[in-house]
């Protein structure tokens, strides 16, 4: 009875005593857990409302909301992005899609040179884009809508074209 009562204390001590699997420390960001595994801070936008990290390297992010951020190619977030972290390099990524002509392709991988040589890799399918890494350095705003990664409204690209009623005529004989 007495050995069984000190297993289950052990058990007991052991378990609030260990780091949680499922949560993070209240004083570290999604951003610094970022760069203490060598990728650029700037991947995840600036919506994440939390996070978890496994011992092994598995993560969940969840945003606010789905949305999109321009880089040099138009990238949309889902509101939950998982996939497992190593040193440079998140692998079988899940809730992050690039759009490449008028498609839009899951990131299934990205990766960066160790060390660093300026360039960070995403496969996409079975496609591996280099990019330049310092487009990913700063952590960018997200956009509700990919029409307002345009800098205009849906009504400025609508408008017709003002009338040309005053407009001179060219005479050619």
């Amino acid at each position: 009875m007495v050995f069984n009562q000190r297993i289950q204390l052990s058990i007991l001590l052991l378990l609030l005593l260990s780091p949680s699997l499922s949560t993070n420390s209240a004083n570290t960001t999604v951003y610094q857990i970022l760069t203490k595994y060598n990728l650029p801070q700037g991947l995840l936008p600036s919506s994440v409302k939390s996070y978890s990290l496994s011992d092994d390297g598995t993560f969940k992010v969840v945003l606010e909301k789905p949305c999109y951020v321009e880089f040099e190619y138009l990238v949309y977030y889902a509101d939950k992005i998982t996939g497992k972290l190593s040193i440079g390099s998140i692998t079988d990524l899940e809730g992050i899609q690039v759009k490449r002509f008028l498609l839009w392709l899951n990131v299934n991988e990205i990766r960066v040179d160790l060390p660093t040589s300026g360039s960070i890799y995403f496969q996409v399918g079975f496609i591996n884009k280099r990019l330049d890494v310092k487009q990913f350095e700063t952590v960018h705003d997200c956009r509700d809508n990919s029409l307002a990664l345009c800098g205009t409204s849906l009504r400025q690209v609508l408008q017709l074209p003002a009338p040309v009623n005053n407009m001179e005529m060219l005479i050619t004989e």
